[in-house]
């Protein structure tokens, strides 16, 4: 394993580790919980508008961009997966990216859940 992808799982742990900070308190605060520990949808109004985590969530998928049109630059450049910026980039574009459509499917999965309740009780 090269240098580049040694350096780039650290990096992605620390900013792991920074997304957790954030989620788990947001999580507690502000979802509400059935008894049976389902979300309640119509109670936890978070859901519904523009939070923290979906500014993080914008700033990182601009993050895989810019992490993806880099490694662009390096590969039409003559660079080979030797380079320790490749492997970075590679891995950082990688992880991202799974990261970020993962979040986006839930996100919207929620929403719409919420919507559904909503238009089923006539609110």
């Amino acid at each position: 394993m090269g240098i580049g992808f040694i350096i780039s799982m650290v990096v992605a742990g620390i900013i792991m580790m920074l997304i957790m900070m954030v989620v788990i308190p947001m999580e507690r605060k502000y979802i509400v919980r059935k008894s049976n520990r389902k979300i309640d949808l119509k109670a936890s109004k978070i859901l519904y508008r523009w939070n923290v985590f979906d500014t993080m969530s914008v700033s990182l998928a601009i993050y895989t961009i810019i992490c993806v049109q880099i490694l662009n630059l390096l590969v039409t450049g003559g660079q080979t997966i030797e380079n320790p910026y490749v492997q970075f980039f590679t891995n950082q574009g990688q992880v991202w990216v799974i990261v970020s459509s993962a979040y986006l499917i839930s996100r919207l999965s929620l929403v719409l859940k919420g919507v559904k309740e909503f238009i089923k009780d006539g609110d």
